[in-house]
């Protein structure tokens, strides 16, 4: 019984190692396979939560109706590649002095080009990016006249905004078919939708003594914009809050074209910016000087009355530029 015993104990002994001696290699080859695994890449550059609430301040420039901005390019210092171009098309109009509703609409665009860096752990490499901007905005006013002639109106107006953000990046060949998180996602094909409700308040003066026309008008704009639908990854909020101010005088210049008095224009206009686009591309001021010239087209079509082309000289702080501008009148 004794010997039995001294056995049993022999065996339990040798099948205790055998596990243990198992574990230890089981341990080992987690470890070496843990050890050879590749690094996830990670993402190293600016916050994209950032950076998506900062290209949703940008689209508060294109949803708002503003001349100096309208058409608006700011260079890559290193590559001299555009870093943010932005273009706005848009007008407004009062239907007549005795039924005064005001209507305005504007649609425009911007491509910005933020820049990323991406690491697996190795090596750093740059996630080339292209943010495209699209946004439209309508305005519905009311003029209430404060003198007599009703040349000089203060004008109510309610704004709504429906913007996109899209995101086209190439991911770099690094990144693809492995895991990525929600940030490089939202760079690599995401987008961001937004909707703006707001409202202006204008004065305008708008003297008319035949054949000279004189415009001015003094504007504060607030439309909050927020994002819906869009990635998981990003949320984006961004307050378009502004004000302009601007004049156009407008005189024959003596010449004849298309059978009519062909007429020069001055314009100026100023933008300060105290919402989200502060300061958000170093400045948050900016003027705009123009020159051109209108021609009446009103003997040959009656498609538009007037066909305006004006070059406008730009400047602010740390920025200034050059455009060509080309109006019509209905």
């Amino acid at each position: 019984m004794r010997r039995g015993s001294g056995t049993g104990k022999g065996h339990g002994a040798r099948i205790a190692g055998a596990c243990l001696l198992l574990s230890a290699l089981c341990f080992a080859c987690a470890a070496a396979m843990a050890q050879a695994a590749p690094s996830l890449p990670t993402f190293t550059g600016p916050d994209v939560q950032k950076r998506a609430n900062a290209v949703l301040a940008l689209l508060s420039y294109t949803v708002t109706p503003d001349l100096t901005a309208s058409s608006l390019g700011i260079n890559n210092g290193n590559t001299g590649n555009p870093a943010l171009n932005m273009t706005q098309l848009g007008g407004g109009f009062t239907l007549s002095q005795n039924f005064p509703l005001y209507l305005e609409g504007a649609i425009g665009g911007s491509r910005y080009d933020p820049t990323f860096l991406v690491s697996d752990g190795k090596e750093q490499r740059q996630l080339p990016t292209r943010w495209t901007n699209v946004a439209a905005t309508g305005g519905i006013g009311w003029d209430f006249p404060l003198n007599e002639s009703k040349n000089l109106v203060i004008r109510p107006i309610f704004n709504f905004s429906l913007g996109e953000v899209v995101s086209d990046a190439s991911a770099a060949q690094f990144l693809i078919n492995r895991h990525i998180d929600k940030n490089i996602q939202f760079i690599k094909d995401g987008s961001l939708s937004a909707y703006g409700l707001g409202g202006s308040l204008m004065l305008g003066w708008y003297p008319r003594k035949e054949p000279y026309e004189f415009d001015l008008e003094l504007r504060y704009t607030d439309i909050y914009l927020q994002s819906f639908g869009s990635s998981s990854a990003v949320r984006g909020e961004a307050n378009a809050q502004s004000t302009n101010l601007y004049a156009r005088w407008r005189a024959p210049t003596g010449l004849l074209v298309l059978h009519r008095p062909l007429r020069y224009v001055l314009e100026l206009s100023h933008s300060t910016y105290l919402g989200s686009q502060a300061d958000i591309l170093g400045f948050n001021h900016l003027t705009s000087l123009g020159a051109g010239l209108e021609i009446d087209t009103g003997a040959v079509t009656k498609l538009f009355s007037r066909l305006r082309i004006v070059g406008r000289y730009a400047f602010g702080q740390n920025v200034s530029g050059a455009s060509l501008g080309i109006a019509l009148s209905f």
